[in-house]
């Protein structure tokens, strides 16, 4: 196939963990394998590798000792915090926490809300943003299809709110860019909207950090929250970062050691707790130093890159992946927001005729590229776009639909500041020709997932 011409940034893609991994196919042999799934977890950087492996003859507990190992380990943690700090623009009363993930941060935050906090959230989120919030009123915003919409739709339900009980906040919670459509919200618009209300906001940067610079301030957010593994750092860590107010005066996410400032007896046999004021409330248990750790050279590596020549060759990528997709006429390719709107490097889309897990299982089975389907843990989001209803996906090799039909989910492809060009042409070359030849291998059905045939 042709693919459109489209002029890239000379800014070479960062060194990755697994660049050289080689993985078997069907139909013989072995090739480089293609991860083009960063929106799920992207490959560590290797900078971030080396900075782990020289710190790991020093590991010792952090905030437990008074060996040397131990106070080595305690300062790299907090280096670690103040480095987070510093790469969202914090505010000098902003607190970071240090949790396993977005979905852990989402969760913290919601287990703090003041007795009667009222969210607002739309139906677009991904489920980590959709659903912590199970013991406040929540009230969920229909699929907007502009910016400007999904403004106008929060302002207007924030004026209409329920202010019982009397005085009780209100929080509104929206994604940075979105993990099916790759699609940027106007994050600084909502927080305005949502401010002029008396509310607070907090952004789910999960898909947003790893591609674009995020500020807290210059957005006006009150909290960010992000994950370690999609930002070119593995060990499962995540960040809460920003107002502490409300994070102080809530009990600790997790009770126990580290959380707890002093623990005395009392005479009726139970026991009085103080707990800390600083982010060290939320951090009980021994925390993850070498996964914080990682977070923090990752936020170092992408500073000192230049997130302007990053985000600018990634956007050709986008350009050229969008533009091949385009030349071929059974792809349509998923937008909430139009064929014009602001994107990252995530990109779905769905193929006449083809069950999306059967097509993504050929890409990687017969041309070693490394996809993801399905509906992304963002369901109503993926339904809408799709325009079906919840149902089970058809048997492996077996038609998903007529040319026209609704598609049952999609076909994800991603991609950042480690993929080689040379991905992506092989995977709009994989595109082209499964649509055109078909699959060269039998699949079938396994625990619901399409896999090749053994025989």
């Amino acid at each position: 196939m042709s693919v459109h011409p489209v002029s890239l940034a000379t800014t070479a893609p960062l060194d990755v963990l697994g660049r050289d991994v080689r993985v078997p196919l069907v139909t013989g042999g072995e090739v480089t394998y293609a991860a083009l799934d960063y929106a799920a977890s992207a490959p560590a950087l290797q900078r971030v590798w080396d900075d782990v492996a020289a710190y790991a003859p020093y590991y010792g507990s952090v905030h437990r000792g008074a060996g040397y190992l131990s106070q080595l380990s305690t300062d790299l943690f907090e280096q670690s915090r103040a480095t987070v700090a510093d790469f969202l623009g914090c505010r000098e009363d902003d607190q970071v926490i240090f949790t396993r993930s977005t979905t852990d941060s989402l969760n913290l935050l919601a287990s703090v809300l003041p007795a009667g906090t009222q969210v607002f959230v739309f139906e677009t989120e991904h489920h980590a943003s959709l659903l912590p919030w199970r013991d406040a009123r929540v009230t969920y915003l229909s699929a907007p299809r502009t910016p400007e919409q999904a403004v106008a739709s929060l302002d207007a339900a924030l004026a209409q709110r329920d202010p019982s009980p009397s005085g009780a906040p209100a929080l509104v919670c929206v994604t940075g860019a979105s993990n099916v459509t790759g699609e940027l919200w106007p994050v600084r618009e909502l927080a305005d909207a949502a401010h002029a209300h008396g509310a607070r906001i907090v952004l789910d940067a999960a898909q947003l950090a790893p591609h674009h610079p995020v500020d807290i301030a210059e957005l006006d957010v009150d909290w960010v929250a992000f994950s370690g593994h999609k930002l070119y750092a593995p060990f499962g860590s995540g960040v809460l970062a920003g107002r502490a107010d409300w994070l102080q005066e809530a009990e600790p996410y997790l009770a126990g050691g580290g959380a707890s400032r002093k623990v005395a007896r009392r005479t009726d046999g139970g026991v009085d707790v103080e707990w800390h004021s600083t982010a060290a409330r939320h951090e009980a248990g021994s925390p993850n130093v070498i996964g914080v750790y990682s977070i923090a050279s990752a936020c170092r590596a992408l500073t000192e890159a230049g997130f302007d020549s990053l985000v600018e060759r990634e956007q050709g990528l986008v350009s050229r992946v969008r533009a091949g997709l385009a030349e071929v006429p059974q792809v349509r390719v998923l937008s909430l927001f139009g064929d014009d709107a602001p994107r990252v490097g995530v990109i779905s889309f769905v193929v006449d005729g083809w069950n999306s897990s059967h097509f993504a299982a050929a890409l990687s089975a017969e041309y070693g590229i490394g996809v993801r389907d399905g509906l992304f843990c963002a369901h109503p989001l993926v339904r809408t776009l799709l325009g079906s209803e919840p149902t089970e996906p058809g048997e492996c090799g077996s038609p998903e639909t007529e040319p026209g039909e609704k598609s049952l989910n999609a076909i994800r492809v991603s991609f950042g500041a480690g993929t080689p060009d040379e991905h992506v042409d092989r995977f709009l070359g994989a595109v082209a020709e499964l649509v055109k030849d078909g699959a060269r291998w039998n699949y079938r059905t396994e625990d619901g997932r399409c896999v090749p045939a053994r025989d």
